[in-house]
């Protein structure tokens, strides 16, 4: 990728390290280079925010929010409501006999 200026290129990086960290790929895969860092956790984010949504309005809750909080929180908002799903799905299930 060709930058402007080197300033430019800093902010990338700083973009990068932030979105990298926060959504595990820096973890995962530290080699990747600035740009494919910052486009692949954007597209993971917006993944979590459709899987909020999805699982939301199952439970007939706010879409919307449940999305914009998968959108900026990631895995751990789309597991925990994912486990809220599961516990509620269990309690209204009648007891076997």
């Amino acid at each position: 990728m060709h930058y402007s200026s080197p300033r430019e290129a800093v902010k990338v990086d700083q973009l990068a390290d932030v979105l990298g960290i926060l959504s595990g790929l820096r973890f995962v895969a530290p080699y990747l280079d600035p740009t494919t860092t910052v486009v692949t956790a954007v597209a993971m984010h917006v993944t979590y925010a459709v899987l909020c949504w999805i699982f939301a309005t199952k439970n007939r809750r706010s879409g919307v929010a449940w999305s914009a909080a998968g959108f900026l929180g990631g895995a751990a908002i789309a597991l925990a409501l994912l486990v809220a799903n599961e516990r509620q799905e269990s309690r209204e299930q009648p007891p076997a006999t």
